[in-house]
């Protein structure tokens, strides 16, 4: 069991530079802001990708981008396949992934904590 597990998570991190050199060089939609690739859930059957993505800024530049990379999900998942020399793209799903704000909240929360204890 731990070689297809392997492909996978090997695959997945390819995936999520592919991807990442993609948003940052090439994709000009200019409804992308900065955003950044955290990381890649790719299904066992490879056929899956879902892209999880930290945006900078509001609620609705966080939309925004997201919008843009979902208009460019054709041109993602091609070149994902040419790049990598992939069969079969996996379908790609672009997920916006509120993890390092709930860990700064978190962290905040144990900052006002720690000063009432003082």
């Amino acid at each position: 069991m731990a070689g297809p597990t392997h492909r996978v998570e090997r695959l997945a991190g390819q995936i999520r530079g592919a991807v990442a050199s993609m948003i940052a060089d090439e994709l000009r939609d200019p409804r992308i802001g900065f955003a950044t690739v955290t990381r890649v859930e790719l299904s066992a059957d490879l056929q899956h990708a879902r892209v999880l993505v930290s945006v900078l800024g509001d609620e609705a530049a966080q939309q925004a981008t997201l919008d843009g990379l979902v208009s460019a999900t054709g041109y993602v998942r091609r070149e994902v396949s040419h790049r990598l020399h992939l069969r079969r793209a996996p379908e790609v799903q672009f997920v916006l992934d509120h993890g390092p704000e709930e860990s700064l909240r978190l962290e905040d929360m144990l900052r006002e904590l720690h000063k009432q204890n003082e």
